[in-house]
C-alpha cells in the first residue's frame, strides 16, 4: 500500500516513534494537545527509508566497514560517513514513493514553501535527545526541492556527530532509520526556544525563555545572542535584553537569508512579559501532557504561537519519587560512598535493604532525605557541622537551600532526652583489645553466612537473605563498632583542633596516624607489593602478565618458571581481598575474584617501580615518623603555659587515635565480604533461570531489584520489556552527574568553597592529608587501565577502598569527590601521601602528563 509512506501529522501520535521518528511523533502528540498549534504538514515513514536504501546494495557493506570502526577515529569515520551520504543522495526517489509525497503536499494546501526535517528513530527519546545530529532544511520552495530536501534528510543520518554520537551512546546505526517530516513554513515575528525546567540548575518550577527576531536559526547557529527570560510561578521573575543586531529570514526564492536589525530595534524585547508567561503557561500544558520537562521550539505568528517542536531535557536529574507534594531535600550517598557511578537496580535495592537509614533512588543513584534533620534548629546545626567536616561542598549546599527560608520550615527542637540529633556515641576505653574483638565478630558473622547459605536455594534463599540482611545490619549498628569508629575521628577532629589552636600546626593528625595497626584497606595495598616480591625474580612470569587478557591466566602461570610460586601469592591475595573492586558497594560489579586482570596493572607498576621487601620498609618508616612526630609535639606542648596538662591530654588523643583510626575501615570490609557471598547465591540462581529458558543471560538479574528478583525465582516468569528497560535506562545514567545536594524541585546545589586565600588559577579542593609534592599527573579514570611511574600523582574522580593498591606507588592524591573521613582520605593519610579532595571537573581541568603542585596542607592543586 503506497500510502504507508506518508502520514499527515493529525494521524499519529508519540507511540509511533518507530514509524515516524523521534521529531515526528512529538510533533503527532503535540498537533493533538488542546490549544497547542503545530503548522499542519505530514510524514515520510521510516518504511520509505527502508525501501530506498534496499535500493543500493553497497550501503550494507559500508554500514558494515562504519561500525567496525572506533568512535575515537574520527579521520576514517568522517571520510566513510561522507561516502555513505553521497550514495544516499545519489539514489532516485522511485516514482511511486514520489508521487505519494506530491500528493501529500497538495493535501498540505499547496503552499510553495516548507521546512523539511529530519526525524530519526533514535532521537527526542527521554533518554538520548541527538539534538542537532541530523539536519533541517527552511523554506524550501516546490516539490521537487522538498523532494531533493528529504533526500537529505535521509542521508543526514549519517553525518560525523551523529555516527560518533550513536557510537558513544551504545547504539548500532542498522538499528536507526531515518523520517522526514514536511510542514507548512512559518514566517514569524519572533521564535526561540523554552525550557520548562532551567537546564542549568535543574530546577522543575523555574522555565526559561530564550528569544529573537526571526527565525530561531538564529539563535540555534550562535548568530546572536538571545533575550533570556526567568518564569517562576507565572511571573518573569529575572530577565536579559540582548542587542540582536542580526536575524535570519525566508528568501522568496527559497532558503534563507541574515539580515541587519535597525539600529532603534535592536534592544527592544523579542517577546512582552505577557506573551513570555503565556508561553510558559503552553508549555506547561505540553510538559503535562509527555510527562517529562520539555524542550519546546517556538514561532510567534501575530502574537499567537506555533510550536514546531518539543523534545524531553535529557540532561536533567531525575528527581526521587515520594508521592507527597512536601518540599524535601537530599544528600547523595554516592559523595559519602565514593562512588557516583549509577547501579544497577539490584545494586540499590541490596544496598536500600542493608543500610541504616532509608534511602531514595534517583539516576541510577541513592539518597538520603534529610529535610526532617534540618528542621529543628538544634539537629541542623549537628548536621551542618558533621557535613561540613566531611564534604565542605555539602554543608554550603545546604546552606544554600537553608537561605531560601520558605523551603525547609523552621520546627522546634526535641525535648532533652531523646537521641541527639548528632548521634552521639558512648564513651570507649583506649584498648587495642576492643578492635581485636570486633574484628573477630564480624570474621565470624561472615564465616556463619558462608556455612550457613551453602544449601539455600530458590525461594528458600530470599528468605534465608531476609534474615541475613538484619544480621548485616545488627553487626552495622553494633554499639561497640559505633563507638570506636566516633572515638577515633573524634580524636583526630580534636587533635587537628587542638594543635593548630595551641602550636599553630595545621592538620598535625595527618602524620600521627601514619601506620596505625589494624587498618584492613592500607594493608591491601602493602599486601600487592609482597606479591610483586614473589613475581618480579621471574621474567618469563612478568612477561607473561604483562599480555594477560584473559580472565583464566592464574591456570596458565603454572606452566612457567615461577608461575606456580606466583600463582599461589595472587591466590593469597584474591583469597584474602577478592571481594573488593571499584565501586564496590554496587554488588554488580564485577569483584576482583571474578576479574583478577584489574589487578595485574598494579602487580606490574609494583615490580617495575619497588625494591623488595618495599612493604615492611613503608610501614615502617610511617610508624617513626608518626613515633617522631608524637615526640616533637608533646615536648612543644610541654613548653606551653599548663603545658603538662596539654600534653598529657594530648597524649591520650594520640594513643586513643592510634588505636582506634585503623578499625574505621574495617566495618566497609565486612560489608563488602558479606556482599560478595549474596552475589555468588544469587548469580546461582541466575544461572538456574537460565537453565530453565526463563533469562537469556544470567547477569539479566542485576537489572532487576532484590523483590523483582524473588518473584521470578519463585513463578520463573520474567518481563523482557522491564529487562530491556533498564537496561537502556542504566546506560542513560551513565551520561549524568549526581549532585551532592537535590531538592524535591529538581535543583542540583553543588555548593562552593568560600575562600580567597589560594593563587590565581589554582584548583580548590579539600585538604586531607598534609604536606606538598610536585610531580606528574596521572589521569586514571578505570584502575585496571593504571599505568604509574614512581613519582606520579594520582588524578581520579573518585577512589574506594578498592584503589589503595594504587596509592603505594604514587606520590599525591586529586580526588572530584570526597571528604576529610571518606576511605581515599583516610588511606591517603596512612601512607602519608598529600592529598586535596572534592575538587570540581578535576579530571577534565587537569590533563594526563601535565606538571602540578599538590598542597594537601592548604587544599589546593596549581598547574605548572
Amino acid at each position: 500500500m503506497i500510502e504507508q509512506y506518508v502520514w499527515d501529522l493529525h494521524e499519529i501520535d508519540e507511540t509511533q516513534v518507530a514509524i515516524v521518528g523521534g521529531k515526528g511523533a512529538h510533533l503527532g502528540g503535540l498537533s493533538r494537545i488542546e490549544g497547542v498549534c503545530v503548522p499542519p504538514g505530514f510524514c515520510v515513514t521510516t518504511e520509505a527509508f527502508r525501501r530506498v536504501m534496499a535500493e543500493e546494495p553497497s550501503i550494507g557493506e559500508q554500514l558494515d566497514r562504519l561500525s567496525r570502526l572506533s568512535p575515537d577515529d574520527r579521520e576514517a569515520i568522517g571520510t566513510l560517513s561522507a561516502q555513505i551520504r553521497r550514495t544516499i543522495e545519489g539514489i532516485a526517489i522511485p516514482g511511486d514513493l514520489a508521487a505519494a509525497i506530491t500528493r501529500a503536499l497538495a493535501r498540505s494546501g499547496g503552499q510553495a514553501a516548507y521546512a523539511v526535517r529530519s526525524s530519526a528513530t533514535a532521537e527526542d527519546l527521554p533518554t538520548a535527545s541527538f539534538a542537532g545530529q541530523q539536519d533541517t532544511y527552511l523554506n524550501v520552495v516546490g516539490p521537487t526541492a522538498v523532494l531533493q530536501h528529504i533526500s537529505r534528510c535521509w542521508a543526514s543520518l549519517f553525518t560525523e556527530r551523529a555516527v560518533t554520537y550513536r557510537r558513544r551512546n551504545g547504539i548500532d546505526h542498522r538499528t536507526v532509520h531515518m523520517a522526514v517530516v514536511v510542514q507548512q513554513m512559518v514566517f514569524p515575528h519572533a521564535a526561540g526556544v523554552l525550557f520548562t525546567a532551567d537546564p542549568v540548575t535543574g530546577n522543575r518550577k523555574v522555565a526559561t525563555v530564550d528569544a529573537g527576531f526571526g527565525l530561531g536559526e538564529a539563535l540555534v547557529s550562535g548568530l546572536v545572542n538571545p533575550d533570556v527570560f526567568t518564569v517562576r510561578d507565572g511571573e518573569v521573575v529575572a530577565k536579559s535584553i540582548a542587542a540582536k543586531q542580526r536575524a535570519v529570514h525566508a528568501l522568496p526564492s527559497g532558503g534563507t537569508q541574515e539580515v541587519a536589525i535597525d539600529a532603534q530595534r535592536q534592544g527592544r524585547p523579542a517577546l512582552t512579559d505577557a506573551q513570555v508567561v503565556r508561553l510558559v503557561q503552553l508549555g506547561r500544558r505540553i510538559e503535562a501532557h509527555f510527562g517529562h520537562p520539555q524542550d519546546i521550539e517556538w514561532c510567534l505568528v501575530d502574537d499567537d504561537f506555533r510550536i514546531v517542536q518539543s523534545r524531553p531535557i535529557t540532561t536533567l536529574f531525575p528527581i526521587p519519587e515520594t508521592g507527597d507534594q512536601e518540599n524535601h531535600v537530599y544528600v547523595s550517598v554516592g559523595h559519602q560512598q565514593m562512588m557516583t557511578d549509577p547501579m544497577k537496580p539490584l545494586g540499590l535495592s541490596m544496598w536500600q535493604l542493608t543500610a541504616m537509614v532509608p534511602m531514595h533512588e534517583a539516576g541510577g543513584r541513592l539518597f538520603v532525605d534529610v529535610t526532617r534533620r534540618l528542621a529543628p534548629p538544634a539537629g541542623r546545626a549537628a548536621l551542618l557541622d558533621l557535613m561540613g567536616r566531611g564534604d565542605p561542598l555539602v554543608r554550603d549546599a545546604l546552606e544554600t537551600v537553608l537561605d531560601r527560608d520558605d523551603f525547609v520550615p523552621t520546627l522546634p527542637d526535641a525535648p532533652p532526652g531523646g537521641p541527639s540529633a548528632g548521634g552521639g556515641s558512648a564513651p570507649v576505653e583506649t584498648d587495642p583489645a576492643v578492635v581485636a574483638g570486633l574484628i573477630e565478630r564480624s570474621r565470624a558473622s561472615v564465616a556463619a553466612l558462608e556455612r550457613d547459605i551453602r544449601t539455600k536455594t530458590g525461594p528458600a534463599l530470599f528468605d534465608f537473605l531476609s534474615e541475613a540482611f538484619e544480621e548485616h545490619k545488627r553487626v552495622l549498628r553494633d554499639p561497640l563498632s559505633m563507638s570506636v569508629i566516633m572515638a577515633g575521628m573524634e580524636a583526630t577532629w580534636w587533635l587537628n583542633d587542638k594543635l593548630w589552636e595551641w602550636l599553630g600546626e595545621r592538620n598535625a593528625a595527618d602524620t600521627l596516624t601514619l601506620s596505625a595497626p589494624d587498618n584492613v584497606t592500607s594493608e591491601m595495598g602493602l599486601a600487592l607489593l609482597d606479591v610483586a616480591d614473589v613475581i618480579r625474580p621471574h621474567p618469563e612470569v612478568v612477561a607473561f602478565l604483562q599480555d594477560v587478557e584473559d580472565e583464566g591466566f592464574l591456570d596458565e602461570l603454572a606452566k612457567l618458571p615461577g608461575g606456580t610460586e606466583a600463582r599461589d601469592a595472587i591466590e593469597t591475595y584474591l583469597d584474602r581481598y577478592g571481594m573488593r573492586c571499584v565501586g564496590e558497594i554496587d554488588i554488580t560489579r564485577p569483584r576482583w575474584r571474578e576479574r583478577p586482570t584489574t589487578l595485574v596493572p598494579a602487580i606490574l607498576d609494583n615490580v617495575r617501580n619497588f625494591e623488595p621487601g618495599a612493604a615492611g620498609r613503608r610501614f615502617e618508616e610511617g610508624r617513626r615518623k608518626a613515633q617522631e612526630k608524637e615526640q616533637d609535639v608533646l615536648s612543644r606542648l610541654r613548653a606551653l603555659p599548663d603545658g603538662d596538662e596539654k600534653a598529657d591530654e594530648a597524649k591520650r588523643m594520640i594513643d586513643r587515635v592510634r588505636t582506634f583510626i585503623g578499625y574505621r575501615e574495617y566495618p566497609k570490609y565486612g560489608i563488602v565480604s558479606r556482599y560478595f557471598v549474596y552475589k555468588q547465591a544469587l548469580l546461582a540462581e541466575g544461572e538456574r533461570l537460565v537453565r530453565a529458558g526463563v533469562l537469556p543471560e544470567r547477569e539479566d538479574i542485576f537489572y532487576l531489584t532484590f523483590q523483582e528478583l524473588h518473584d521470578v525465582v519463585r513463578s520463573h516468569r520474567v518481563d523482557d520489556r522491564l529487562v530491556r528497560q533498564r537496561k537502556d535506562a542504566f546506560r542513560s545514567y551513565r551520561a549524568l552527574t549526581p549532585p551532592r545536594v537535590l531538592t524535591s524541585d529538581g535543583e542540583a546545589v553543588t555548593g562552593a568553597y568560600r575562600r580567597d586565600d589560594a593563587p590565581a588559577g589554582a584548583l580548590i579542593g579539600l585538604p586531607v592529608s598534609a604536606g606538598t609534592v610536585e610531580g606528574r599527573a596521572r589521569v586514571v579514570l578505570d584502575m585496571a587501565e593504571a599505568d604509574l611511574e614512581a613519582g606520579d600523582i594520582l588524578v581520579t574522580t573518585f577512589t574506594d577502598p578498592s584503589w589503595s593498591p594504587l596509592f603505594v606507588g604514587v606520590t599525591g592524591l586529586v580526588t572530584e569527590v570526597g571528604g576529610l573521613m571518606t576511605h581515599g582520605a583516610v588511606i591517603a593519610r596512612e601512607y602519608g601521601l598529600p592529598a586535596v579532595v572534592g575538587v570540581e571537573q578535576a579530571t577534565r581541568l587537569i590533563r594526563d602528563g601535565q606538571r602540578i603542585r599538590v598542597h594537601g596542607t592548604d587544599g589546593y592543586i596549581e598547574i605548572l
